[in-house]
């Protein structure tokens, strides 16, 4: 039987997306679906404990959920259509009439560079009423591309809530800020978590596209700062131009200097303006962000690799001089910024190649993923990433696998390897190997993932009450 047709989001839902960092939406399952949900959650987290990764297969109704119109469209127009669900997912019980930390969701850890582009996004949804007095997960709106928390912890201004009536869901921004609010009502509150990656980049809008020059949203939160220059070239990135921001902007020496000196402004959001300014200025822009690459200070290297990530061709060749830094954390954000380039830096992968000896994990895991954002010329792309798969640190080996995923069909040389990774000691590692050879999809590669799934195939219904009748 197909899905249903997905409901892709409106022109003005995606620039609020791209303004906000999240969309409130809403599923219209029957109450009885969600009240027949929220039982088995009860019954589950009461008996067995949090299923964790096994959410998915333990409450085998939850798969209605990512198969509805309303869900599919959104990840469909933030992520594209070829979108991958993360093996890691998780169901959060909320009872406490404290509020929780405001943090970001890690990736494995807070080493790698974040992405302001929407390669991951992740949906929060609610299986049963949560007003705001049952303790909904807040959300700081505008803070997805912000590395530092800039508003105030205890009573922060502008904080929206995921409240509704039972099936709604938040649609984030893998990178944004948040946090649970205060249970006050102290009954069941559950939040499930699953987490959703790119594994195209965008050609085109991939929602539902009637405008194609991007302007702000009709409204939004008071309390974000404004980034128009950011904006703009993510609507155009996600509309299919890359590049679409470099020699836009007028430069000149006395402008680029004044800018530049920005990229170390303590304030994040007027340093990260800084930066997107200067990767339109062309040639001069491209210098001045290429000093702050290579600036002391860690944090204005980072800054400055977001410019240098949507600031065109140009940017290439110093980028990858760059990779012979020193320092690691350079080379990290060098790495990140060719990967975003995409195939105007299919020259730097012999250079990315070379890293992948490099004594540092987190620059052998950028390099592993920026050869995947790449793709090209397949057969270099490949052979290095079935080195990846080899790796000593688990985090190369599983961004090799999601590398592999973003290469497709032309990664068949890697089934062999991927194979081996079928029985590696990590579950992520496991499951996004499997993942990479169904985005492969040649015959050879679906006879081992075949294999593989018939052989660890999970009983959703065998329980420590229910261990094999009926």
């Amino acid at each position: 039987m197909s899905r249903p047709t997905p409901v892709l989001l409106t022109d003005e839902q995606m620039r609020t997306f791209i303004t906000e960092g999240f969309l409130i939406l809403q599923t219209d399952f029957p109450e009885s679906f969600h009240l027949a949900l929220t039982d088995q959650l009860n019954h589950v987290y009461e008996h067995e404990g949090n299923p964790g990764n096994n959410l998915l297969p333990r409450i085998r109704e939850l798969q209605k959920v990512f198969d509805h119109p309303v869900v599919t469209g959104a990840l469909t127009s933030v992520l594209g259509p070829n979108y991958m669900l993360h093996a890691h997912r998780h169901g959060h019980y909320n009872a406490s009439p404290v509020a929780g930390g405001w943090h970001k969701d890690s990736y494995w850890g807070y080493k790698r560079m974040r992405n302001h582009h929407p390669w991951w996004a992740m949906i929060m949804y609610f299986p049963q009423d949560t007003s705001v007095e049952l303790g909904p997960t807040g959300i700081m709106p505008g803070t997805q591309n912000y590395e530092s928390r800039i508003f105030e912890a205890d009573n922060p201004e502008g904080e929206a809530v995921a409240s509704g009536k039972a099936g709604t869901f938040a649609l984030i921004h893998y990178d944004i800020w948040h946090r649970s609010t205060p249970n006050l009502l102290g009954r069941h509150r559950y939040m499930l978590k699953f987490e959703f990656m790119r594994t195209e980049a965008p050609q085109a809008p991939s929602w539902n596209c009637r405008e194609t020059e991007w302007k702000q949203p009709a409204s939004f939160s008071t309390s974000i700062v404004e980034h128009e220059a950011m904006w703009k070239e993510t609507w155009n990135w996600l509309s299919g131009q890359l590049g679409s921001l470099a020699g836009t902007l007028a430069s000149g020496a006395g402008i680029v200097q004044e800018i530049a000196t920005k990229l170390e402004d303590p304030y994040e959001p007027n340093a990260l303006n800084a930066a997107y300014e200067l990767a339109g200025m062309g040639h001069e822009g491209i210098k001045a962000l290429i000093r702050g690459l290579l600036h002391e200070h860690v944090k204005v290297s980072r800054t400055a690799a977001y410019g240098l990530a949507v600031a065109g061709a140009e940017a290439v060749v110093p980028l990858e001089q760059a990779l012979g830094s020193e320092r690691a954390e350079t080379v990290v954000h060098a790495a990140y910024a060719i990967g975003e380039l995409r195939h105007l830096a299919a020259q730097a992968v012999p250079s990315l190649a070379k890293l992948l000896d490099h004594p540092s994990a987190p620059v052998r895991q950028t390099a592993a993923e920026t050869l995947g954002m790449i793709g090209a010329p397949p057969d270099q792309v490949v052979s290095a990433l079935i080195r990846c798969l080899q790796d000593e640190d688990v985090q190369v080996r599983f961004m090799a696998g999601l590398a592999l995923c973003r290469v497709g069909s032309a990664g068949e040389a890697a089934v062999p390897q991927l194979e081996e990774a079928l029985n590696d000691d990590n579950r992520y590692v496991r499951a996004h190997a499997a993942e990479a050879l169904h985005y492969i999809g040649t015959d050879a590669a679906k006879e081992v993932l075949i294999r593989f799934l018939l052989s660890s195939r999970w009983c959703p219904t065998t329980t420590p009450q229910s261990t094999f009748y009926p």
